[in-house]
């Protein structure tokens, strides 16, 4: 299956994303250029956008719908290290570098201690984000303040933006490279349809990097 195909899928079981055609293929094209230049992403989100930032990780450092191999390479030489190294090397799989800037209790509570809990996020793309790296930024709203500060700093680092959002998209919106608007107005309901959207987008990638034809 090509990458693409997952998209087209998504789009055929949820008809109402069709206005987003064109902005999700953008989305998984920065996605893509950003994991081929050895860049990362960074997810953060408020409340089940939070969870929603964990899940999405989850699906991107290890196998989502199939089994995806460590390099050659890699595996040769854990192996060559005995008999841990080669529990280790057959244990191990393909990941694509993400972090939920949502957790790390300790960094948001001393953050929030010190200074001001609106920021942490912001303090945590500027710890963690490099230029050609990707932040998705995920409000229901498009205008949680500690979100759009996170973005604001991604921008300025020359991270690209991925907003997943809903309602008119809100001031979130307006900022990022990419605005994934889902054509609804009630928090759950929106949030119903961002959970597709990021599995396919997720599914897209893992065929793209770990596909069987990803390396011919």
């Amino acid at each position: 299956m090509e990458r693409e195909e997952n998209l087209e899928l998504l789009l055929t079981h949820y008809t109402e994303l069709a206005p987003l055609r064109a902005e999700l293929y953008r989305a998984l094209e920065v996605l893509w250029s950003a994991f081929s230049a050895g860049g990362k992403l960074l997810v953060g989100g408020n409340g089940g956008s939070a969870a929603d930032s964990e899940h999405m990780v989850g699906e991107l450092m290890k196998s989502f719908a199939f089994r995806r191999s460590i390099p050659t390479a890699v595996r040769e030489t854990l192996s060559a290290q005995g008999e841990r190294g080669a529990r280790v090397a057959a244990m191990l799989e393909g990941a694509l570098p993400a972090i939920a800037i949502t957790g790390h209790d300790a960094l948001q509570s001393a953050f929030g201690n010190d200074g001001d809990w609106k920021f942490a996020m912001a303090q945590q793309v500027y710890g963690y984000g490099r230029a050609g790296d990707v932040l998705l930024a995920i409000s229901t709203s498009g205008n949680s303040e500690n979100v759009l500060n996170a973005a604001e700093t991604a921008r300025a680092l020359g991270l690209k933006v991925i907003a997943l959002t809903g309602k008119n998209g809100g001031a979130l919106a307006k900022i990022a490279d990419v605005a994934l608007i889902v054509p609804r107005q009630e928090t759950y309901r929106i949030q119903e349809l961002h959970l597709p959207i990021y599995h396919a987008l997720c599914l897209a990638l893992e065929t793209a990097f770990f596909g069987e034809d990803a390396n011919k």
